[in-house]
């Protein structure tokens, strides 16, 4: 007989009978016995074939969770495949006369900004988002004097010969959903707010009963809505947001992932029952890392029960400028890269038209990576955490007896960023130094918070050439690494210098002609041989690995490489730390090399796989490259070295210039690392949406502010003229506060 647990991360599974079914309210449960079941061949163990009694027909598989164990966990694909990208097989879904699922286009959409009751500054928004190239609008849709404003909006935009589908974006108000579906192509329900109350995050107990009770509440008032896309041929978006989960599924499945999938699933199935099937999902939240979890549980939860509903992308709440865009590309660019996604929208603080090119790029990214389905050749992948994050941690240098520098700080615990420097930089010491953001005391060099940790020098300067070998030296002297290709250092040797080497080089006997003790950085694609790689583990002082696939390879996926390459060396016992290295070509823009970044290696770090990156580019500034580093490290929950912003993109609810005020607050309090600050345009938006903010500056009423500390009001109804010293008080009352850094 076999025994084991069997835990349920996606639907909760309990013995019944002699079989197994599902429940909400058992974690874990023993798996005795299952008459009748399927037991198949598992290249980790046998694999154990279930059938749902509570999820119509369809089954789940379960297998030990490694060799040999006896804890039964579900087979979790969530993905068409881990090698290469393959775009997700989905069902087609109209919005209007534009169809939607994996055999069209990605489709890119944005929201307006104005106040819905001005049909005409609506309108004109409208068009001028579709010029610009979206495929849908959506606009928000609060109260019944919006509703029929959307009646006006909708007939306005046909007699100019504009036929964009609109999506109305409903919280709290079934009314107004079922008015606006008479009009608009799509509608938008967040499952959190739709038929729940307004979430008070409190700890509620609930029966099995009580819970049934709850379903069936929403039931009741769901249903109407879902009659009535049926009857005029809408869509639905099944919209579920990390910030605004209701109490009741909070206290069940916790303020994450999992609930955020439940609580979207529950409205599905009601759809289900109904035989609407003309819907959608989203899984937002403001931090990329558990956005991309979400989404992932979803589409696992999705292939065990044989659903195909299509994706709708998006991280909420991303920002402005480039931190907007590196945390979206981080987000939608990974499930991408996982050919998962059917339409995105990337939500700035900027006007909505702002957001199609990013959009655009990023769908064309995943459209193409698809299309070639870029990857590597098939290999079985164990450790990776696809659903939870766990951070692989290289082992960082550590210092040898006899060492004459210290080689400890050539990378960061928490992250490392590297930079390429050319000859021409060394001819001015002080300003290379400021370029590295190094600490300047009397023109000497000192590491500070936001710091390059090592640097690549490509070429090193002759060795008469005293002023640069200075420079250097003092580099060293902080513990900067220099890193430098092999030939480089048997030319013109450079004290304590980290070589540079391909696995070729490190095989041959070139190494011996350096000194001995002398560290190594090991250049590499990731999609080697197995025996090529094997050197990896026969040479002493490899101090880190740079992985790189040259940009635009056609067929080789970085992402899919790099996995493979994390693979090998866990499989082999190897610690090495892994720095993520893209060359970018000259001709791309600042918008390419953020999105560009965010996708590739922001891919890999939200699983935890990496250690730092080396972004190069011979056309960007070199401070552009320093600072798109570091932030795509935040972006990944890694390295905090600035203020953490969570700026809501702004709508018709909004009752504050957006823009104008995320400006001033920025000014004044970039300079926190550690400290997050939602700037929120409503209360929609507010407690529940800004996440894991310290501090939030949420609109109360028109030129009123209300002040969270986390989820708690503790200001309320401050005048807009100062409400940003109120929030700098309440920061500095907190004790987050510091001043802001003056030069020495």
């Amino acid at each position: 007989m076999a025994t084991g647990m069997a835990p349920a991360p996606l639907s909760h599974v309990k013995v019944r009978g002699g079989g197994i079914g599902f429940t909400k309210s058992v974690d874990f449960a023993k798996v005795l016995s299952v008459p009748g079941a399927l037991r198949t061949g598992s290249s980790r163990g046998r694999a154990l074939v279930v059938r749902s009694s509570s999820t119509e027909s369809d089954t789940m598989e379960l297998e030990p969770a490694s060799e040999g164990s006896p804890l039964l966990v579900p087979r979790q694909k969530y993905c068409e495949s881990i090698h290469q990208t393959r775009r997700r097989k989905t069902r087609t879904v109209m919005v209007g006369n534009v169809a939607l699922g994996s055999d069209h286009p990605i489709r890119i959409q944005t929201m307006t900004t104005s106040d819905t009751k001005d049909v005409a500054k609506t309108v004109e928004e409208v068009m001028r988002i579709a010029d610009k190239g979206a495929d849908f609008v959506r606009i928000t849709v609060q109260g019944k004097k919006e509703a029929d404003a959307c009646f006006e909006i909708k007939n306005t935009l046909v007699q100019k010969n504009y036929n964009i589908p609109l999506v109305a974006d409903i919280h709290f108000a079934p009314p107004v959903a079922l008015r606006v579906a008479e009009c608009f192509d799509k509608i938008r329900v967040n499952p959190g707010n739709f038929a729940d109350r307004r979430a008070q995050f409190e700890k509620l107990e609930y029966t099995e009963d009580d819970y049934e009770k709850e379903l069936e509440h929403i039931e009741k008032v769901f249903s109407p809505l879902v009659e009535k896309c049926k009857k005029y041929g809408r869509a639905m978006r099944i919209g579920t947001n990390h910030g605004s989960l209701s109490d009741r599924i909070m206290s069940y499945y916790g303020d994450s992932p999992r609930g955020m999938v439940e609580s979207a699933l529950e409205f599905a199935r009601i759809c289900r029952n109904l035989d609407f099937h003309n819907f959608v999902f989203s899984m937002k939240a403001s931090n990329p890392v558990v956005m991309v979890q979400a989404y992932r549980l979803l589409v696992a939860e999705m292939y065990n029960l044989g659903w195909d509903y299509p994706l709708h992308l998006g991280v909420t709440e991303a920002g402005e400028g480039e931190d907007g865009r590196m945390k979206s590309a981080i987000g939608i660019g990974t499930l991408l890269m996982d050919g998962l996604g059917d339409t995105i929208r990337v939500s700035l603080t900027e006007p909505p038209e702002e957001e199609i090119d990013p959009c655009r790029r990023l769908a064309n990214l995943g459209t193409q990576a698809a299309n070639l389905q870029i990857g590597v050749a098939p290999f079985e992948e164990k450790h990776r955490r696809y659903f939870d994050f766990q951070r692989r941690s290289g082992q960082l240098p550590l210092q040898k007896e006899g060492e004459a520098v210290d080689y400890r700080g050539v990378l960061h615990r928490d992250g490392s960023v590297l930079m390429s420097v050319s000859l021409d930089q060394l001819k001015a010491p002080e300003l290379l130094y400021r370029s590295l953001a190094a600490k300047l005391v009397v023109g000497m060099p000192f590491k500070d918070l936001a710091t390059v940790d090592s640097i690549l020098l490509r070429e090193l300067p002759p060795i008469e050439d005293a002023e640069a070998r200075l420079a250097l030296k003092r580099l060293v002297d902080i513990s900067m690494g220099v890193l430098t290709p092999l030939s480089e250092q048997l030319t013109k040797p450079l004290p304590h210098a980290i070589v540079l080497v391909t696995l070729d080089e490190l095989s041959s006997d070139a190494k011996k002609l350096l000194p001995e003790g002398t560290r190594f950085a090991v250049t590499l694609r990731g999609d080697e041989s197995y025996e090529q790689l094997d050197v990896l583990k026969s040479v002493d002082n490899i101090t880190m690995l740079l992985h790189n696939v040259p940009y635009g390879e056609e067929k080789t996926g970085r992402v899919h490489a790099a996995r493979r390459l994390f693979e090998y060396l866990e499989t082999s016992g190897l610690n090495f730390p892994v720095i993520h290295h893209i060359d970018f070509p000259k001709s791309i823009d600042r918008d390419g090399l953020v999105i560009g970044a965010g996708s590739n290696v922001g891919a890999l770090l939200v699983d935890g796989l990496g250690d730092g990156v080396l972004l190069e580019a011979g056309n960007q500034e070199f401070e552009f490259l320093r600072d798109t580093s570091f932030n795509l490290l935040q972006g990944c929950r890694m390295r905090n070295t600035k203020t953490e912003y969570v700026s809501c993109p702004s709508c018709g609810r909004t009752l504050f210039d957006l823009q104008e005020i995320s400006a001033q607050i920025r000014e004044k309090t970039s300079h926190l690392p550690g400290v997050s600050i939602a700037i929120m345009g409503c209360i929609v938006n507010g407690p529940g949406e800004m996440a894991d903010a310290d501090f939030g500056y949420v609109g109360g009423a028109p030129g009123k502010i209300d002040l969270y500390v986390g989820k708690t009001v503790v200001q309320r109804g401050i005048a807009m003229e100062g409400a940003t010293e109120a929030l700098i008080q309440l920061i500095k009352d907190h004790g987050r506060w510091v001043d802001p850094p003056t030069e020495e």
